[in-house]
């Protein structure tokens, strides 16, 4: 790393997961009991597509989901860990991820690109003019106030322009969002990869699946194909690959995030 003339960072879910933020298991069945006894949910991705009968229950869900993810938490070591090791360094992260973890453990939020948006903020279900709202108050209040797996109809968010129902700003259709922050995020991260156009860059992509390889994978791949001093590093256990023609530029790693970066950090 520390030859590196900067750091690119692309971090998917597999990261969080490493943190300990599974959306499976014992952690969704500490606070998700009620949602599978009632509808058989098995997983928080599957519970934030399922076709609730109400507002009131869509939003129970929501902010449960956003809260449990997004408020309340601490960092995540593989957060902290990497942080310790790139803050001396001209970095800059693309992520995936939307639970706020990079700005938790202290990264400079003007070298972070959430391109699939934040659990944080809510967005117009319209999309009927581009901007998002910070959600935390209103959130607390409804984890605070739900009974029997729904919110008071009061607390219900509506679009303050149209009064349609507001929703999460999370890319999953059309209808995304994408707000001056976004697009100043965008803009930073263009310049990042001008500024160091054939130079020695790490691309270090840590914990990305096939979900997504649009955003994060390919365009890593891509770039480490056109540098040749670029070194494309990948950590994800299961996942762990490059493209055979830029094999010889590539370190990757079959293994847990959490302990590969606790034992580069010793190192």
């Amino acid at each position: 790393m520390a030859s590196a003339d900067a750091i690119l960072i692309g971090a998917g879910a597999g990261m969080s997961a490493s943190a300990g933020l599974t959306y499976s298991g014992e952690r969704f069945e500490k606070h998700f009991a009620d949602f599978h006894q009632k509808y058989g949910i098995t997983d928080m991705y599957a519970g934030g597509f399922y076709p609730y009968a109400s507002l009131e229950e869509y939003w129970a869900w929501w902010s449960r989901q956003i809260y449990v993810n997004r408020y309340d938490q601490v960092v995540g070591k593989p957060y902290s860990d990497l942080l310790a090791l790139v803050k001396d360094q001209d970095y800059f992260v693309l992520t995936t991820n939307v639970d706020h973890q990079f700005q938790l453990a202290g990264f400079d939020k003007k070298r972070l690109f959430y391109t699939q948006g934040d659990y944080g903020l809510w967005q117009c279900s319209k999309a009927c003019h581009p901007k998002t709202y910070d959600n935390e108050a209103m959130v607390r209040r409804m984890v605070a106030e739900q009974n029997d797996m729904k919110i008071p109809p009061a607390l219900i968010p509506h679009c303050p322009v149209c009064g349609a129902p507001m929703t999460m700003n999370l890319r999953c259709d059309d209808a995304f969002v994408q707000d001056d922050g976004w697009y100043a995020a965008a803009g930073r991260y263009n310049n990042f990869l001008r500024r160091h156009k054939g130079l020695r860059i790490l691309l270090l992509e840590l914990g990305v699946g096939a979900n997504t390889p649009a955003i994060i994978k390919y365009p890593f791949w891509r770039m480490t194909a056109q540098n040749p001093k670029a070194i494309y590093a990948c950590i994800n256990r299961g996942e762990a690959l490059s493209p055979f023609e830029t094999a010889h530029q590539a370190i990757c790693i079959n293994e847990d995030i959490r302990k590969v970066l606790a034992d580069i950090r010793e190192l």
